[in-house]
């Protein structure tokens, strides 16, 4: 988790930003705004997830699957983790 320590105020920037744009959305479905305004926002948050998803994967990838100490088991149990989230993320 060295990469989330260290990554720690650039993600949590990413997170309040998309905070940010989930109320939006609550206050644009509250307000009955037109459908384009509701999807442009519903797009807007998926994309600001997919890019923190892509972030934290890019480390976790690097720094555990990449790091050469681990033994063949341990990196097995790794790349199975990866594959886990992904398919769910997928879904």
């Amino acid at each position: 988790m060295a990469h989330l320590n260290k990554n720690n105020k650039a993600l949590m920037t990413r997170v309040k930003k998309i905070q940010g744009q989930v109320s939006a959305l609550e206050k644009a479905l509250d307000q009955s705004n037109e459908c384009i305004a509701v999807l442009q926002q519903i797009s807007a948050i998926r994309g600001a997830v997919n890019g923190l998803m892509n972030h934290v994967l890019e480390a976790h990838i690097r720094d555990h699957l990449g790091d050469n100490q681990l033994s063949d088991e341990q990196r097995q149990h790794e790349v199975d983790d990866v594959v886990g989230i992904l398919k769910s993320y997928l879904k």
